[in-house]
């Protein structure tokens, strides 16, 4: 059987392409660390956001909806919650850091860990859990958040379904054990030792959510290179319509939506971002990869404005100097 040891990164829908980047960057700290395009719609961005170097398990990614604007409507088949890992130590400085900025939030406990609960721009809810963990990357070290408060990655993600069962028999195919429950809540962890290896399932009955803007795309998992092919044949053997591997110039992927609705995506953690770009670099310019760069001229005149200077001054939070 083929496993994976936890996520790779998720992708949702965004609205304006700044907005977006003034929430995950100065207000949530994180790097944009690639500036590229939605390889099946070119007339749209793709940006990723992670740690120092973007490095596998760290990364939220949107596609910035500008033109249609079209609303999602959260349901049956999505993913509900976003779960970021934080030092347990940081909660005051979090909870100032949001409020310093007008983000409203919710504080929670959950399976005895602390949980901050708010929203972005766009209506799409990252969390804060807050406990002891290894940061499985590289901080960075120019952003507005101290390195010893960071985001150090995921902790997990909450998939609503309309029945559970089907969606955990795909879980456990792919390396995640049941581990425990609560109230509506049942939790599934690989085990490994990294972050991001958490995946909570709770049932809803609301009908079958509606893509669009506030609204999480696909969830994606780490898979070695040498195992994608072995993983995508144990996903049609259960009964799912798994692509062949597509190369997304940073990383080779194969997608498949579990019985739920949510769209998975086994993502290999080679080549990397750094394959186009300097680190300390990354994400300043528009990268596309070779097979569309003949495109360029019009692929950029097809996109969004989008003016983001990573090195411009950022308002000073409640907790610096």
């Amino acid at each position: 059987m083929t496993t994976t040891p936890g996520l790779h990164h998720v992708t949702a829908i965004g609205g304006d392409p700044e907005r977006n980047a003034g929430f995950y960057v100065d207000t949530l700290g994180l790097r944009l660390v690639k500036r590229t395009v939605n390889h099946d719609d070119t007339d749209t961005y793709h940006l990723y956001y992670g740690d120092g170097v973007g490095t596998p398990g760290t990364n939220v990614t949107f596609f910035p909806w500008t033109d249609t604007g079209r609303r999602g409507e959260f349901g049956a088949g999505q993913t509900q919650f976003t779960a970021f890992s934080v030092p347990e130590s940081s909660y005051d400085y979090w909870r100032d850091r949001l409020e310093s900025r007008s983000v409203r939030y919710s504080e929670h406990e959950r399976f005895s860990q602390p949980v901050l609960q708010f929203a972005d721009p766009d209506g799409i809810g990252p969390e804060l859990v807050f406990h002891d963990g290894e940061r499985p990357g590289e901080p960075w070290m120019e952003g507005p958040v101290p390195m010893e408060h960071q985001i150090r990655g995921f902790y997990g993600v909450t998939l609503a379904v309309s029945g559970a069962a089907p969606t955990a028999e795909i879980l456990e195919l792919v390396g995640f054990d049941r581990v425990d429950s609560e109230g509506d809540r049942t939790r599934y962890d690989t085990g490994a030792d990294r972050l991001g290896t958490v995946v909570d399932l709770v049932e809803t009955s609301l009908p079958r959510g509606q893509m669009g803007v506030g609204t999480v795309h696909h969830v994606a998992f780490e898979v070695a290179t040498d195992e994608q092919e072995a993983l995508r044949d144990e996903l049609r053997e259960a009964g799912l319509n798994a692509t062949d591997p597509i190369d997304r110039k940073y990383f080779t992927a194969i997608y498949a939506r579990e019985p739920g609705g949510v769209l998975f995506e086994f993502a290999t953690p080679e080549p990397g971002f750094t394959v186009d770009e300097d680190p300390e670099s990354l994400g300043e310019r528009l990268t596309l990869p070779e097979w569309l760069e003949d495109e360029r001229a019009e692929i950029e005149a097809a996109l969004p404005a989008f003016e983001w200077d990573p090195d411009r001054e950022r308002a000073p939070t409640a907790t610096e100097d």
